[in-house]
């Protein structure tokens, strides 16, 4: 019966995002086709195997196939008299979606082709099972027949690098090869630039890494877990609140969780992401100020906040029955249990503001007694940089004594795509918004340098150390830093290059760079308090259920700061 519920209930999630009507739902993903960038490899030409004219899907094509498609020479001719005729193509950034085969033969027979997507030119060219390389939860090597005249399309999956080998014997004419780009027509209403180019790529990359994520719900990654994940949710809906504004897509995955997890239930089966959903309904509701919409989960939420209060141990230690931060911490269980009571007092204390909101003022007090018995206890970080940063946030230590102890410690070492979003936040809570901007530099920056076009699902410096780059075929004596990293569920290629927990930096550089931070619910007063650092200029905007602030601070030639604002009708601007 629990796992019929669990099922009705899914059903439910469905048609409240309104994707059910009379048995049919229309797509909110645009659909774009996008050519190659460039050919990375052909196969050698032998006497078994032969590629000729593969610059050909390089060109502007319409993707019709000619009548005359052979006759014409007009295609990229592939040949298979024993051995796979094969090619590699790069479409010079991560897309979402599948691709489009335009092809024709002499023979008036279907070929067999295998087509491998890959986030990486070595994961494109791995063999399944090389490594972590998988079809585990998008088809991303399959082997398909092509018609003798007319096109194909397969794949639904996040990719750059696209494989196409001719297994069949036989003769094929590749008249054109077209990413189908799938995505949401979200218009970046939030934006950043400055006088640091590397910033302004970073912050343009986080943005779209979020955007990549924001399919029919907010997923992790793109080809992999293609699922909602509560907690990696967090750091996406700061972003998407800075970048894109109020969106559908984001209501619809704080819905789906709670009518697909019963309140006596862990989202994902983990406490900590039923403390993230919390965390999520108060930065949503204070960012909106849609108490309807919050009106919408009370009965929900009181549920959960009462299974939460339960778990508060007399002493005030965190009790539940497991805890999780992200991945690089599980390593340190001692780390996790500190990191735990900090994210559980944040929750509960986000429940008591949500429950007088409503109105609730007994389950407010309830909470409010509940926190105030979590901060009974000071646990250490264990060196932990997760720990540490959430210990700051909560107030359970001092920001610049965690700065000092553990965040400012061996450069980025120890920062996660994850949490790096929070110990930016604990970096500029403790005052040293420069540092914030050296890690924004250095840890997503590198990245960058080995290729990347989103920001992945972990990532170490370390790894960088004679490694070749993702958009490189493998090099001889060097780390493939795609294959041969990773740990937990995400070793070697399994390892996702497009995860939306790593967008932190565009909801960070727009809060603490710009200094665009809202003091009221609803947006209705906004602080403006910049910090340009060893920037000459930055400018952006930050969007508001009122409409969009815009800012620019120029540095002045006395090393004073000037600050340009606009605001719509009904926001107050406070100039720090």
């Amino acid at each position: 019966m629990r796992e019929l519920g669990i099922i009705m209930m899914g059903v439910a999630a469905c048609m409240a995002a309104n994707l059910w009507a009379q048995g049919e739902w229309t797509d909110p993903r645009v659909r774009t086709l996008i050519m190659p960038q460039r050919v990375m490899w052909t196969s050698a030409n032998t006497p078994s195997s032969h590629v000729e004219n593969a610059e050909i899907v390089l060109k502007q094509k319409h993707g019709q196939v000619p009548e005359g498609i052979f006759l014409a020479g007009s295609g990229c001719r592939m040949e298979n008299k024993g051995a796979p005729a094969s090619l590699l193509v790069d479409f010079g950034r991560e897309l979402h979606g599948g691709v489009q085969l335009a092809s024709g033969g002499p023979s008036k027979k279907g070929l067999k082709v295998r087509v491998r997507f890959g986030e990486s030119a070595a994961e494109a060219m791995a063999e399944l099972g090389e490594r972590g390389a998988c079809n585990d939860h998008a088809i991303r090597d399959d082997v398909v027949e092509l018609p003798w005249l007319g096109t194909r399309e397969l794949g639904n999956t996040g990719f750059r690098f696209v494989r196409v080998d001719l297994v069949s014997k036989g003769v094929l004419s590749l008249e054109s090869i077209r990413a189908v780009s799938l995505m949401r027509p979200m218009p970046q209403l939030g934006a950043f630039t400055c006088s640091d180019e590397r910033l302004n790529q970073i912050w343009a990359t986080a943005a779209r890494t979020l955007h990549l994520c924001c399919q029919e719900y907010i997923w992790d990654g793109i080809k992999r877990d293609r699922l909602v994940w509560m907690g990696d949710m967090h750091p996406e809906v700061m972003a998407l609140m800075a970048v894109f504004g109020p969106q559908q897509v984001l209501t619809d995955s704080l819905d789906y969780m709670r009518q697909t997890t019963p309140p006596d239930a862990w989202m994902n089966t983990m406490p900590s992401y039923t403390l993230w959903w919390i965390r999520c309904q108060y930065d949503w509701y204070r960012y909106t100020g849609d108490r309807a919409y919050l009106a919408k989960q009370q009965a929900y939420l009181n549920a959960v906040l009462a299974n939460v209060l339960k778990h508060i141990t007399p002493e005030g230690r965190y009790g539940l029955p497991s805890g999780f931060l992200d991945w690089p911490t599980q390593h340190n269980r001692k780390a996790v249990d500190a990191g735990m009571q900090a994210l559980m007092l944040m929750a509960v204390e986000d429940g008591a503001r949500l429950a007088a909101v409503l109105g609730d003022a007994e389950l407010a007090a309830r909470c409010t007694e509940g926190a105030a018995r979590l901060r009974q206890v000071r646990p250490d970080p264990q060196g932990s940089k997760q720990a540490a940063a959430l210990l700051a946030l909560s107030g359970l230590a001092e920001p610049a004594a965690m700065r000092a102890q553990v965040l400012a410690r061996d450069g980025v070492q120890g920062v996660s795509t994850f949490y790096g979003y929070y110990m930016l936040e604990a970096l500029a809570k403790a005052g040293d918004v420069q540092r914030g901007i050296d890690a924004v530099r250095d840890y997503w920056g590198a990245m960058l340098d080995m290729g990347a076009t989103s920001f992945w699902e972990d990532f170490n410096v370390a790894w960088t150390n004679q490694a070749f780059r993702i958009d490189e075929l493998p090099v001889a004596g060097k780390k493939d830093i795609h294959g041969d990293y990773g740990e937990f569920c995400y070793k070697g290629f399994r390892h996702s290059l497009c995860h939306g927990w790593s967008s932190g930096p565009a909801a960070w550089l727009i809060a603490h760079v710009l200094g665009i931070q809202p003091l009221e619910t609803g947006c209705k007063t906004v602080r403006v308090k910049p910090y340009l650092g060893g920037l000459s200029w930055a400018e952006g905007a930050f969007p508001t259920p009122a409409g969009v602030v815009k800012v620019r601070h120029s540095r002045q030639s006395d090393g004073s700061v000037k600050s340009e604002i606009q605001a719509p009708d009904g926001i107050r601007i406070v100039r720090e």
